[in-house]
Protein backbone atom coordinates (compact mmCIF):
# COMPACT_ATOMS: atom_id res chain seq x y z
CA UNK A 1 0.00 0.00 0.00
CA UNK A 2 1.55 3.31 -1.03
CA UNK A 3 2.21 5.87 1.68
CA UNK A 4 -0.53 8.49 1.99
CA UNK A 5 -1.12 11.07 4.65
CA UNK A 6 -4.28 10.87 6.73
CA UNK A 7 -5.43 14.33 7.74
CA UNK A 8 -7.01 15.03 11.14
CA UNK A 9 -10.22 16.99 10.69
CA UNK A 10 -13.95 16.59 10.19
CA UNK A 11 -13.53 13.26 8.35
CA UNK A 12 -12.63 10.58 10.93
CA UNK A 13 -9.24 8.95 10.49
CA UNK A 14 -10.72 5.45 10.48
CA UNK A 15 -13.00 6.43 7.58
CA UNK A 16 -10.06 7.89 5.63
CA UNK A 17 -8.12 4.67 6.15
CA UNK A 18 -11.11 2.58 5.15
CA UNK A 19 -11.52 4.54 1.90
CA UNK A 20 -7.81 4.28 1.18
CA UNK A 21 -7.86 0.49 1.52
CA UNK A 22 -11.06 0.26 -0.52
CA UNK A 23 -9.54 2.38 -3.28
CA UNK A 24 -6.49 0.13 -3.48
CA UNK A 25 -8.74 -2.94 -3.78
CA UNK A 26 -10.85 -1.34 -6.50
CA UNK A 27 -7.71 -0.39 -8.44
CA UNK A 28 -6.45 -3.97 -8.28
CA UNK A 29 -3.47 -3.28 -6.04
CA UNK A 30 -4.92 -5.96 -3.80
CA UNK A 31 -6.99 -8.74 -5.37
CA UNK A 32 -9.33 -11.35 -3.96
CA UNK A 33 -7.43 -13.59 -1.58
CA UNK A 34 -4.50 -11.18 -1.11
CA UNK A 35 -3.32 -10.42 2.40
CA UNK A 36 -3.49 -6.78 3.48
CA UNK A 37 -0.71 -5.09 5.51
CA UNK A 38 -0.84 -6.02 9.19
CA UNK A 39 -2.31 -3.74 11.85
CA UNK A 40 1.22 -2.88 13.01
CA UNK A 41 2.30 -1.98 9.47
CA UNK A 42 -0.72 0.30 9.05
CA UNK A 43 -0.07 1.95 12.41
CA UNK A 44 3.52 2.69 11.48
CA UNK A 45 2.76 3.73 7.92
CA UNK A 46 -0.09 6.12 8.65
CA UNK A 47 0.72 7.23 12.18
CA UNK A 48 -2.68 6.21 13.55
CA UNK A 49 -3.74 4.21 16.58
CA UNK A 50 -4.56 0.52 16.66
CA UNK A 51 -8.17 1.44 17.48
CA UNK A 52 -8.35 3.47 14.25
CA UNK A 53 -6.97 0.60 12.18
CA UNK A 54 -9.29 -1.94 13.77
CA UNK A 55 -12.35 0.25 13.25
CA UNK A 56 -11.51 0.69 9.55
CA UNK A 57 -10.98 -3.05 9.07
CA UNK A 58 -14.10 -3.87 11.07
CA UNK A 59 -16.24 -1.76 8.74
CA UNK A 60 -14.66 -3.31 5.66
CA UNK A 61 -15.32 -6.74 7.13
CA UNK A 62 -18.97 -5.94 7.93
CA UNK A 63 -19.43 -4.85 4.31
CA UNK A 64 -17.97 -8.12 3.02
CA UNK A 65 -14.92 -6.46 1.48
CA UNK A 66 -12.26 -8.05 3.70
CA UNK A 67 -12.05 -11.21 5.79
CA UNK A 68 -10.19 -11.10 9.10
CA UNK A 69 -8.66 -14.41 10.17
CA UNK A 70 -7.63 -14.77 13.79
CA UNK A 71 -3.88 -14.90 14.14
CA UNK A 72 -3.32 -14.59 10.39
CA UNK A 73 -4.39 -11.07 9.44
CA UNK A 74 -6.85 -9.48 7.01
CA UNK A 75 -7.48 -10.65 3.45
CA UNK A 76 -9.44 -9.29 0.50
CA UNK A 77 -12.70 -11.24 0.36
CA UNK A 78 -13.72 -13.26 -2.66
CA UNK A 79 -16.34 -11.53 -4.74
CA UNK A 80 -19.86 -12.18 -3.53
CA UNK A 81 -22.09 -12.08 -6.59
CA UNK A 82 -25.63 -13.39 -6.86
CA UNK A 83 -26.85 -15.09 -10.02
CA UNK A 84 -30.26 -16.34 -11.09
CA UNK A 85 -30.68 -20.12 -11.13
CA UNK A 86 -34.37 -20.40 -11.93
CA UNK A 87 -33.38 -21.93 -15.27
CA UNK A 88 -31.08 -24.94 -15.68
CA UNK A 89 -27.45 -23.88 -16.25
CA UNK A 90 -24.05 -25.54 -16.36
CA UNK A 91 -20.92 -24.65 -14.41
CA UNK A 92 -19.46 -22.32 -17.04
CA UNK A 93 -22.74 -20.41 -17.38
CA UNK A 94 -23.04 -20.08 -13.59
CA UNK A 95 -19.52 -18.68 -13.27
CA UNK A 96 -19.73 -16.32 -16.24
CA UNK A 97 -23.08 -14.92 -15.12
CA UNK A 98 -21.50 -14.34 -11.71
CA UNK A 99 -18.61 -12.43 -13.28
CA UNK A 100 -16.06 -15.15 -12.51
CA UNK A 101 -13.63 -16.84 -14.91
CA UNK A 102 -14.35 -20.60 -15.00
CA UNK A 103 -11.82 -23.37 -15.60
CA UNK A 104 -11.79 -27.13 -15.12
CA UNK A 105 -9.21 -29.82 -14.59
CA UNK A 106 -10.15 -33.40 -15.46
CA UNK A 107 -8.65 -35.57 -12.74
CA UNK A 108 -10.04 -38.91 -13.89
CA UNK A 109 -11.92 -40.23 -16.94
CA UNK A 110 -12.60 -43.95 -16.77
CA UNK A 111 -15.07 -46.81 -16.95
CA UNK A 112 -16.40 -48.38 -13.79
CA UNK A 113 -19.26 -50.64 -12.72
CA UNK A 114 -22.30 -48.65 -11.62
CA UNK A 115 -23.20 -48.82 -7.94
CA UNK A 116 -26.76 -49.59 -6.96
CA UNK A 117 -27.54 -45.91 -6.38
CA UNK A 118 -26.02 -44.77 -9.69
CA UNK A 119 -27.71 -47.55 -11.65
CA UNK A 120 -31.05 -46.54 -10.15
CA UNK A 121 -30.49 -42.85 -10.89
CA UNK A 122 -29.48 -43.54 -14.51
CA UNK A 123 -32.15 -46.24 -15.00
CA UNK A 124 -29.65 -48.85 -16.10
CA UNK A 125 -29.08 -52.41 -14.93
CA UNK A 126 -27.01 -52.83 -11.78
CA UNK A 127 -23.57 -54.03 -12.85
CA UNK A 128 -23.62 -52.11 -16.14
CA UNK A 129 -20.56 -50.03 -16.89
CA UNK A 130 -20.66 -46.25 -16.78
CA UNK A 131 -18.21 -43.48 -17.58
CA UNK A 132 -16.99 -41.72 -14.44
CA UNK A 133 -15.46 -38.24 -14.71
CA UNK A 134 -13.80 -36.50 -11.75
CA UNK A 135 -13.13 -32.77 -12.16
CA UNK A 136 -11.72 -29.91 -10.13
CA UNK A 137 -13.63 -26.70 -10.83
CA UNK A 138 -12.06 -23.27 -10.44
CA UNK A 139 -13.33 -19.70 -10.44
CA UNK A 140 -10.76 -16.97 -11.10
CA UNK A 141 -8.07 -19.68 -10.84
CA UNK A 142 -9.10 -20.61 -7.27
CA UNK A 143 -10.63 -24.00 -6.38
CA UNK A 144 -14.37 -23.71 -5.83
CA UNK A 145 -15.76 -27.22 -6.38
CA UNK A 146 -14.94 -30.86 -6.96
CA UNK A 147 -17.40 -33.02 -8.85
CA UNK A 148 -17.94 -36.63 -9.84
CA UNK A 149 -20.15 -37.36 -12.85
CA UNK A 150 -21.47 -40.73 -14.00
CA UNK A 151 -22.90 -41.27 -17.50
CA UNK A 152 -24.37 -44.33 -19.23
CA UNK A 153 -21.97 -45.57 -21.91
CA UNK A 154 -24.30 -44.38 -24.69
CA UNK A 155 -23.63 -40.79 -23.60
CA UNK A 156 -20.26 -41.07 -21.88
CA UNK A 157 -18.51 -42.53 -24.94
CA UNK A 158 -19.43 -39.38 -26.88
CA UNK A 159 -17.11 -37.37 -24.63
CA UNK A 160 -13.34 -37.14 -24.34
CA UNK A 161 -11.06 -36.14 -21.49
CA UNK A 162 -9.33 -33.50 -23.63
CA UNK A 163 -12.48 -31.58 -24.61
CA UNK A 164 -13.80 -31.51 -21.06
CA UNK A 165 -10.76 -29.53 -19.96
CA UNK A 166 -12.37 -26.51 -21.65
CA UNK A 167 -15.98 -27.48 -22.45
CA UNK A 168 -18.96 -28.67 -20.41
CA UNK A 169 -20.90 -31.89 -20.85
CA UNK A 170 -24.00 -29.82 -21.60
CA UNK A 171 -22.28 -27.96 -24.41
CA UNK A 172 -20.68 -31.00 -26.05
CA UNK A 173 -23.85 -33.08 -26.07
CA UNK A 174 -26.12 -30.25 -27.22
CA UNK A 175 -23.94 -28.70 -29.93
CA UNK A 176 -22.25 -31.79 -31.38
CA UNK A 177 -24.81 -34.54 -30.94
CA UNK A 178 -28.13 -32.68 -30.66
CA UNK A 179 -28.75 -34.18 -27.22
CA UNK A 180 -30.23 -31.31 -25.18
CA UNK A 181 -30.17 -31.38 -21.41
CA UNK A 182 -33.71 -30.25 -20.62
CA UNK A 183 -34.23 -30.89 -16.91
CA UNK A 184 -32.30 -31.39 -13.71
CA UNK A 185 -33.40 -32.71 -10.33
CA UNK A 186 -31.31 -31.30 -7.47
CA UNK A 187 -30.73 -32.50 -3.93
CA UNK A 188 -28.81 -30.03 -1.76
CA UNK A 189 -27.23 -31.38 1.42
CA UNK A 190 -24.09 -31.15 3.55
CA UNK A 191 -20.87 -33.13 3.51
CA UNK A 192 -17.36 -32.97 4.98
CA UNK A 193 -14.10 -32.90 3.05
CA UNK A 194 -12.17 -36.14 2.73
CA UNK A 195 -8.38 -35.94 2.72
CA UNK A 196 -8.35 -35.98 -1.09
CA UNK A 197 -11.09 -33.37 -1.43
CA UNK A 198 -9.43 -31.16 1.17
CA UNK A 199 -6.15 -31.28 -0.76
CA UNK A 200 -7.83 -30.35 -4.05
CA UNK A 201 -10.03 -27.61 -2.60
CA UNK A 202 -7.32 -26.12 -0.35
CA UNK A 203 -9.27 -26.64 2.87
CA UNK A 204 -8.63 -28.67 6.01
CA UNK A 205 -9.83 -32.30 6.14
CA UNK A 206 -13.25 -32.46 7.77
CA UNK A 207 -14.22 -28.96 6.58
CA UNK A 208 -17.92 -28.65 5.83
CA UNK A 209 -18.83 -28.74 2.12
CA UNK A 210 -22.05 -28.02 0.25
CA UNK A 211 -23.01 -31.15 -1.69
CA UNK A 212 -25.23 -30.70 -4.75
CA UNK A 213 -26.51 -34.02 -6.07
CA UNK A 214 -28.36 -33.93 -9.34
CA UNK A 215 -29.60 -36.04 -12.19
CA UNK A 216 -29.90 -34.35 -15.58
CA UNK A 217 -32.33 -35.50 -18.27
CA UNK A 218 -32.68 -35.17 -22.02
CA UNK A 219 -35.78 -35.38 -24.23
CA UNK A 220 -38.22 -38.06 -23.12
CA UNK A 221 -37.10 -37.80 -19.50
CA UNK A 222 -34.05 -39.97 -20.23
CA UNK A 223 -31.23 -39.63 -17.65
CA UNK A 224 -28.02 -38.27 -19.18
CA UNK A 225 -25.88 -38.16 -16.07
CA UNK A 226 -25.81 -38.25 -12.29
CA UNK A 227 -23.45 -35.90 -10.49
CA UNK A 228 -22.14 -35.12 -7.02
CA UNK A 229 -20.61 -31.64 -6.77
CA UNK A 230 -18.83 -30.57 -3.58
CA UNK A 231 -18.64 -26.79 -3.17
CA UNK A 232 -16.46 -24.85 -0.74
CA UNK A 233 -18.95 -23.24 1.62
CA UNK A 234 -16.80 -20.13 2.00
CA UNK A 235 -17.30 -19.45 -1.70
CA UNK A 236 -20.81 -20.69 -2.49
CA UNK A 237 -24.17 -20.69 -0.76
CA UNK A 238 -27.76 -20.73 -1.97
CA UNK A 239 -30.58 -18.27 -1.40
CA UNK A 240 -34.20 -19.28 -1.97
CA UNK A 241 -37.15 -16.91 -2.22
CA UNK A 242 -40.60 -18.44 -1.72
CA UNK A 243 -44.09 -17.01 -1.64
CA UNK A 244 -46.51 -18.24 0.98
CA UNK A 245 -49.37 -18.70 -1.49
CA UNK A 246 -49.05 -19.96 -5.05
CA UNK A 247 -51.85 -20.17 -7.60
CA UNK A 248 -52.41 -23.90 -7.89
CA UNK A 249 -55.36 -23.52 -10.26
CA UNK A 250 -53.29 -21.66 -12.81
CA UNK A 251 -50.27 -23.84 -12.26
CA UNK A 252 -48.10 -21.02 -10.98
CA UNK A 253 -45.20 -21.88 -8.71
CA UNK A 254 -44.60 -20.37 -5.27
CA UNK A 255 -40.84 -20.57 -5.91
CA UNK A 256 -39.79 -17.08 -6.92
CA UNK A 257 -36.04 -17.57 -7.18
CA UNK A 258 -33.25 -19.97 -6.37
CA UNK A 259 -29.85 -18.29 -6.48
CA UNK A 260 -26.33 -19.51 -5.82
CA UNK A 261 -24.28 -16.84 -4.10
CA UNK A 262 -20.62 -16.90 -5.16
CA UNK A 263 -18.17 -15.32 -2.72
Amino acid sequence: MPSEQLTPGPIPLYYQLKQLVLNEIERGIYRAGDKLPSETEMIQRYGVSRITVRQALSELESEGIVVRRHGRGSYVAERNIEQDLVRLTDFVEDMELAGLAPSSQVLSFKREVASTAIAEALRITMGDEVIRIDRLRQADDRPIAYDITWLPLRFGLLLSEAELQHETIYHVLETRYNIPVEMGVFHITASVASAEQAHLLHVAPGTGLLLIRRVSYTTGNVPVYAQDRYYRTDRVSYRVTLRRHGDAQNGSNSLEELRPVFK
